[in-house]
């Protein structure tokens, strides 16, 4: 198999590729064990969470094999598993709930306990990680993924099926960009149709947020970027207004006279989650979608909360159930109501994945696919 394997991070604002941070190189193939399966992956998208591996941002253990979000078959069952078979067609997913932790119980499993555990120590649901080097070092496994790559073993709970009519070039971005965007809003914020919106951050997340927005009918759906060149994007996602975060006060006042009723925050930046508090109205919410770094500190006014009934909400993977959401979201594509092919801004070999480091740091892309 051939995988892309980061051995030592680069801080941000290095060029990837005259560094060369992942190496693309070949590992012996692995067996599923009781509970896995072994998946031949036929896209793999490039996602922020992946870039703030590489910069540093989120301490991973090294060397580890990245990617999180992709779509492929299945090619080898584990004992025990029966209710997925060879040949099925599923988009992998960035937390393999364990159905028993506390979280899981209470009905989220994008909290669930165990995922957290394995997956920030590059191990598997079912069992240490299984990639090694050509000289025998462990490799960690990225989020139970590891999806750059033309082949993965998961813990089964890391696969959803989904029908064959899907096109892996829309099914690729399921497991973590419409999973998350579109929960943020239909799940963590609960939006109806009586409600304003603005969405912070029009990467793949906030453009999922967007068409979620849209989606759910409601009365204004602002879409803040500081990149111009993504403000056509979100219109054609579904947003009735784009600007700069120059723009935004203006824009929701416009809008909504004093402030919207639920803000998403998909940047990662400590900052605008304050001016996201800033920008809803009594009683409204801020959805925090984006990782920012680990050092980071929110310091608001505290009275908003209390005083004006204002709520800050965290959302991770989207508050999502994959098994329920990932079929529904994929209806409501099927329908014509979520353009999710409005993300996919490219596809390239895998060889080009340090350059695609740059792309999405620079904002040139949205969405770029890879192949192995």
């Amino acid at each position: 198999m051939r995988a892309a394997v980061l051995y030592s991070t680069v801080p941000p604002g290095t060029s990837y590729a005259e560094a060369q941070p992942l190496v693309v190189q070949d590992l012996d193939r692995p067996e599923p064990r009781a509970g896995e399966l072994g998946i031949d992956i036929t896209y793999s998208s490039l996602c922020h969470s992946d870039l703030s591996v590489v910069d540093g941002s989120r301490v991973r253990p090294l060397p580890m094999a990245l990617g999180h979000e992709a779509v492929g078959r299945v090619a080898a069952v584990g004992e025990g598993v029966a209710d997925i078979s060879v040949g099925d067609h599923v988009v992998l997913v960035f937390v393999p709930s364990c159905g028993d932790c506390r979280a899981c119980k209470a009905g989220r499993p994008a909290l669930c306990h165990r995922a957290a555990e394995v997956n920030g120590s590059g191990d598997l649901l079912h069992g240490e990680a299984l990639l090694r080097t050509p000289s025998g070092e462990r490799i960690n496994h990225h989020l139970g993924v590891s999806a750059f790559a033309d082949y993965a073993v998961v813990a089964r709970e890391s696969v959803v099926a989904i029908d064959d009519d899907v096109p892996d070039t829309v099914a690729a971005m399921f497991g973590c960009a419409v999973l998350t965007g579109m929960g943020a809003v239909l799940n963590t914020a609960a939006v109806d149709a009586s409600q304003s919106v603005a969405v912070f951050g029009l990467g793949a997340v906030g453009l999922s947020a967007v068409m979620a927005a849209s989606l759910a009918g409601a009365s204004a759906v602002i879409a803040i970027d500081p990149n111009t060149g993504k403000h056509q994007l979100a219109l054609d996602c579904g947003a009735t207004a784009v600007g700069t975060p120059d723009d935004a006060a203006r824009l929701i006042a416009e809008a909504t006279g004093d402030g919207v009723d639920v803000a998403i925050e998909a940047v990662g930046s400590a900052g605008v989650i304050a001016s996201c508090l800033e920008r809803v109205t009594r009683g409204g919410a801020v959805v925090s979608v984006g990782l920012p770094h680990l050092s980071a500190e929110l310091t608001v006014p505290a009275l908003q909360f209390a005083g004006a009934g204002k709520r800050l909400l965290g959302s991770y993977m989207g508050d999502a159930v994959p098994g329920r959401d990932i079929p529904l979201y994929l209806g409501y594509w099927r329908d014509g109501r979520l353009p999710v092919e409005l993300l996919h801004t490219d596809t390239r070999p895998l060889a080009e994945i340090n350059e695609g480091l740059d792309a999405l740091a620079s904002g040139e892309v949205v969405r770029r696919l890879f192949r192995a």
